[in-house]
């Protein structure tokens, strides 16, 4: 069976995807503070949890290069 190769969006994407999704909540967070209440506590949340995937996905690609 022949392995796919990924591109190179592909490998960034695994890797920074949700990265990127926590710095655009934060980005969404500091501009509507205090406008909507509802909505920035999502954000607040967005940022929590896709900051924590985004460590962990480092961490794993991190440790997969090395070992």
């Amino acid at each position: 069976m022949e392995e796919k190769k990924q591109s190179k969006l592909e490998k960034w994407r695994t890797k920074y995807g949700s990265l990127a999704v926590a710095l655009g909540c934060l980005y969404s967070m500091i501009v509507t503070w205090g406008e909507g209440w509802f909505f920035t506590a999502i954000m607040i949340l967005g940022v929590f949890i896709c900051g924590s995937f985004a460590i962990f996905d480092l961490k794993n690609s991190t440790y997969n290069r090395i070992g």
